[in-house]
C-alpha cells in the first residue's frame, strides 16, 4: 500500500461529520492562534536541514540552548520567590528555603517599596508586608540579608522603579559585611517599560526611568561586573493576558529600547549586553511554551548579531529566568495547581532555562505558606534528581512539531517587532497604546474562551466538585507591620540629619545633571537616607508618570 500524503493521514484522523464541516486544524489553536493539524512532518518544516537550521547548544543562533553542556555541566539555579510581613521574617523563609535546596534567593518587596514610599507613609497604610518585604531604609536590607553572606549566593531583586535605590542598599550591606562588590552575584529586575503595559509600579515618567537604568548599567559594569543589571520581563506581560507570541514580540521590543538607550548614552554593545537578562512565564500549552523559549533565544540571537553588530558571544546569548503561570493558579480545588505548575516547570526546563521558581499551591488565597512552598522546591527537586529531564540538552530538538512551533512563533513575534518599529520603538509605541491594547483584546478573548467553556479550565468551569477549603493559609501579623513603623521611626530619630541633608542633596544636583546616579545614591542609603526621601527628590526632579490610557 502507497504511503499516506500528510493531508491524506490528517483527513483520515477526521470523523465523517468534522470532514464534511471545518478542517480539524481549526479547533486546535493555541494560545497564539497558531492553527494546529492532527500531525507534523518534514513537509512543515519548510525543507529544514538539521546543520543548518538548528545547529548544536552553544552555538549561534542558540535555538538549543545557550551551553553545550546545559544541565549536564549545572543544573538550573533553583529560587523560589520569597518576601513577607517583615525583614526578619523574610530572613527566616530565605535561610528556611536555602536549607531545603534552594540555590539561589528570589526577593519580593511590598507595594509601598515598590512604588517608593516608607513604610510610614500614609498611602502604604495596610500594605505593609503583605505583597513581599517592607524596605525602608538600610537597617531593613541588613536584617533581611543577617547571616547571609553575599559573596557565596546569587540574589535575585524583582523591583523596578525603585532598583537603584534597592541596589545601592544591597551594596551597602556588602561593604558591611566586608564584601568587595566586584563579587556580588546576582540579578535586578530594573525593566521599568513594562510597568507601563501590564503592571503599574511605575514613578516617574518613562525616559527619565530610562536613564536610572542606563546609569545602572553603567555604573555596575565598573563597579560590580558580576551583576546582571536588568531582568527584561515577559513574564508580567503574559500575566496581564497576552499571548506566548506576544509575550516575546514584546519583551524583545523592549530590551531593544533599553539598548538602544544605553549605546545613546556612550556604552559599547559589547561592554553591558552580556549582562542582560531575561524573565519568562511559563504557562499551560507544555509545546507552545517548550517553542517560546527557543524561539526567543533564536530571535534574539538574530537581533544582537544583524540589527546592533554585537560581536561578542556572550551579547548575543539569551539568558532568561522562568516562574510558572500565576495567573492559572486556581482557587477552586487548589491541588490542581501542583499539577499545573509541575507541568509547567517541566515545559521550562524542556526549553532551557537558565533559573526556576515553581509556584505554590496556596498562591490564589494568600503568599506561599511554609509548607506549600516546601512542595513547590521539592517538585523542582524531582525533576532535577528523578525525572531524567537533565540528562540531554534541548531533548525534543527536531521534534517536527516543536520545529515547527519555534518558526511560527518567531515569525509572529518578529510581524509584531516590526510593527513597533514602525511606531517609533517600545517606547513611542507604549506612549500610543498599541501593546496595552493588544494585551487587553487576548485578555478578553480568553476570558471568554473561559466563559463559554471553549476553553477548559478543571475544576473552574469543568469537572467541578465541592472541595475542602484549604487550611494552613499564610496570615500576616499585623504587629510585624507595627514594629516596622517602629524601626523606621528610630532610624530616623538616630541618624546623622545634616549627613541625610548633605546627601539627598548631591542626589538632586545629580539627577538635574548628567552625572551618573549611582554613586550618589549609594551614599544616600548608607547615610541612612530613606527610600521615599530619596524617591522624592527624585520626583522633584523628573516628575510623577500618569496612567496611559490605551484606548
Amino acid at each position: 500500500m502507497p504511503s499516506q500524503s500528510k493531508k491524506e493521514w490528517n483527513d483520515s484522523c477526521l470523523s465523517p461529520t468534522l470532514k464534511r464541516s471545518t478542517p480539524r486544524q481549526a479547533s486546535f489553536p493555541t494560545s497564539s492562534g497558531i492553527e494546529l493539524d492532527t500531525v507534523y512532518g518534514p513537509e512543515d518544516l519548510g525543507g529544514f536541514k538539521y546543520n543548518e537550521s538548528l545547529g548544536y547548544p552553544g552555538e549561534y543562533p542558540f535555538t538549543r540552548g545557550i551551553q553545550p553542556t546545559m544541565y549536564r555541566g549545572r543544573l538550573w539555579t533553583m529560587r523560589q520567590y520569597a518576601g513577607f510581613a517583615s525583614a526578619e521574617e523574610s530572613n527566616r523563609r530565605y535561610r528556611y528555603l536555602l536549607e531545603q535546596g534552594q540555590t539561589g534567593i528570589s526577593v519580593a518587596f511590598d507595594l509601598p517599596t515598590q512604588i517608593g514610599y516608607d513604610s510610614d507613609h500614609a498611602l502604604a497604610k495596610g500594605e505593609i508586608g503583605k505583597v513581599g518585604v517592607p524596605i525602608s531604609t538600610l537597617q531593613d536590607m541588613e536584617i533581611l540579608f543577617k547571616d547571609m553572606p553575599l559573596d557565596k549566593i546569587s540574589t535575585s531583586m524583582t523591583i523596578n522603579s525603585t532598583a537603584p535605590i534597592l541596589l545601592a542598599m544591597y551594596i551597602a550591606v556588602a561593604k558591611k559585611q566586608g564584601v568587595d562588590p566586584v563579587k556580588l552575584d546576582g540579578t535586578i529586575q530594573n525593566d521599568i517599560l513594562k510597568e507601563y503595559t501590564a503592571r503599574g509600579t511605575h514613578i516617574f515618567p518613562p525616559r527619565p526611568s530610562l536613564r536610572l537604568i542606563t546609569d545602572i548599567f553603567q555604573f555596575c559594569g565598573k563597579s560590580v561586573p558580576k551583576w546582571n543589571t536588568i531582568s527584561i520581563s515577559g513574564y508580567h506581560i503574559r500575566e496581564a493576558g497576552s499571548t506566548a507570541a506576544q509575550e516575546v514580540a514584546f519583551t524583545l521590543a523592549n530590551a531593544i529600547e533599553y539598548v538602544q538607550a544605553a549605546i545613546k548614552s556612550g556604552q559599547d554593545i559589547d561592554a553591558f549586553a552580556g549582562r542582560l537578562s531575561f524573565f519568562f512565564n511559563s504557562h499551560n500549552n507544555f509545546f507552545e511554551e517548550i517553542a517560546k523559549y527557543r524561539a526567543a533565544r533564536r530571535l534574539w540571537a538574530k537581533i544582537m548579531k544583524e540589527r546592533f553588530g554585537a560581536k561578542d558571544t556572550r551579547s548575543m546569548m539569551l539568558r532568561f529566568h522562568t516562574q510558572t503561570a500565576g495567573s492559572t493558579l486556581t482557587a477552586q480545588q487548589p491541588d490542581n495547581n501542583v499539577v499545573r505548575t509541575t507541568l509547567q516547570a517541566l515545559a521550562a526546563l524542556m526549553g532551557g532555562t537558565q533559573s526556576l521558581h515553581t509556584n505554590s499551591r496556596d498562591e490564589a488565597y494568600a503568599p506561599p505558606s511554609e509548607e506549600a512552598v516546601t512542595i513547590a522546591l521539592r517538585t523542582q527537586q524531582v525533576l532535577a534528581y528523578e525525572s531524567g529531564v537533565a540528562d540531554v540538552v534541548d531533548p525534543l530538538g527536531g521534534s517536527y512539531l516543536i520545529e515547527y512551533l519555534t518558526d511560527k512563533l518567531e515569525a509572529e513575534a518578529q510581524k509584531y517587532i516590526q510593527k513597533i518599529d514602525e511606531l517609533g520603538g517600545a517606547l513611542a509605541a507604549i506612549e500610543q497604546g498599541f501593546q496595552q491594547r493588544e494585551i487587553q483584546e487576548s485578555s478578553y478573548k480568553a476570558q471568554q474562551a473561559l466563559e463559554s467553556g471553549a476553553r477548559t479550565v478543571v475544576g473552574v468551569n469543568k469537572f467541578v466538585s465541592p472541595y475542602p477549603p484549604i487550611t494552613g493559609i499564610l496570615k500576616i501579623n499585623p504587629k510585624e507591620a507595627e514594629k516596622q513603623l517602629a524601626r523606621v521611626d528610630q532610624v530616623k530619630k538616630n541618624r546623622d540629619q545634616a549627613k541625610v541633608k548633605q546627601a539627598l542633596g548631591q542626589v538632586e544636583k545629580a539627577a538635574r545633571g548628567t552625572d551618573n546616579t549611582m554613586p550618589v545614591i549609594l551614599r544616600a542609603v548608607e547615610a541612612y537616607a530613606t527610600l521615599g526621601e530619596i524617591c522624592d527628590v527624585l520626583r522633584g526632579v523628573f516628575g510623577v508618570q500618569k496612567e496611559f490610557l490605551a484606548f
